[in-house]
């Protein structure tokens, strides 16, 4: 089935959520919506409508004046098999000792690396986006580092490869908690693939609010791999919930964000120990003393 798309911009995030609210109401209708910001710091706002039938170009038009945005620019995307897409041109990735793969590529594991099977249908997540690679290479140093962590935990684990990677180089259970309930499905079937059952639990959490998250604290290593403001958020329970010595990599943050998240995590007396950017993401390592 072919699809098209909608896209404008327009400042600030209520008239973006207006307008795309707006366009649900075109005929034809639209399938989907989407507002994501524009990193770049102008407060500029994209809003995205997306059809399976031509989208009526004036009404567009109409739509975009009386909200003040830009003009939309619509185009119709091609059918596309997207998983067997995916297979052809997702690579594999190495982050150190780790090497993130789909099934086809199984064959091509180094000798002696940590394998993490993720399919191509749940390529989000992979190791293939630089906060997650970037979590991969933190872990990679610490255990090179010689750091020996008994409890860990990953904080919005999505396809759990930062739990499933702890997993293979620490002889422990490792905790995955995602807010989302098809996160932790996909999860748990990750970990199956990579014959980790038992050595990964699964649970539907938000943050650390969850019985057996809370029952194992405090940790030694935290993974949160989201976002700045959530991030940000955490610092009290994060603080509250790592031992003494603990460590947490965090991820999920622009390098715009990164002083300003460093700082929260200081002032909730996590001070910063290292911090590596990777194109326009950073990574975060902080210490509990």
């Amino acid at each position: 089935m072919p699809t098209w798309t909608a896209l404008t911009h327009t400042t600030g995030r209520e008239a973006a959520e207006a307008l795309a609210e707006a366009g649900e109401d075109l005929t034809p209708e639209p399938v989907g919506s989407g507002v994501f910001e524009i990193e770049d710091g102008s407060n500029r706002w994209e809003v995205g409508l997306y059809f399976t039938e031509a989208p009526d170009e004036v009404a567009l038009a109409l739509l975009a004046a009386a909200w003040g945005a830009a003009p939309f620019e619509v185009s119709e995307l091609p059918e596309v098999d997207w998983v067997a897409h995916v297979k052809r041109t997702l690579a594999p990735v190495e982050a150190g000792r780790f090497f993130v793969h789909g099934s086809h590529d199984a064959d091509s594991v180094p000798e002696g690396a940590e394998a993490l099977l993720i399919e191509a249908a749940m390529a989000f997540g992979t190791g293939h986006h630089a906060t997650t690679r970037g979590c991969l290479l933190a872990l990679d140093r610490l255990v090179a580092d010689g750091f020996r962590p008994e409890r860990i935990v990953d904080v919005g684990c999505g396809t759990a490869v930062l739990a499933m990677a702890a997993a293979r180089v620490f002889p422990v259970v490792v905790l995955a908690g995602d807010i989302d309930p098809q996160a932790v499905d996909v999860a748990r079937a990750n970990v199956i693939a990579n014959g980790l059952d038992g050595r990964v639990e699964c649970v539907e959490a938000v943050g650390f609010d969850h019985p057996l998250i809370e029952g194992a604290a405090p940790f030694d290593l935290v993974f949160a791999n989201i976002l700045k403001q959530p991030l940000i958020d955490l610092v009290p329970d994060m603080a509250r919930q790592m031992a003494p010595g603990g460590k947490a990599i965090l991820s999920g943050i622009l390098t715009t964000q990164a002083e300003e998240v460093a700082a929260a995590y200081a002032a909730g007396g996590l001070p910063l120990e290292r911090r590596d950017d990777f194109g326009d993401w950073s990574t975060l390592v902080v210490a509990r003393a």
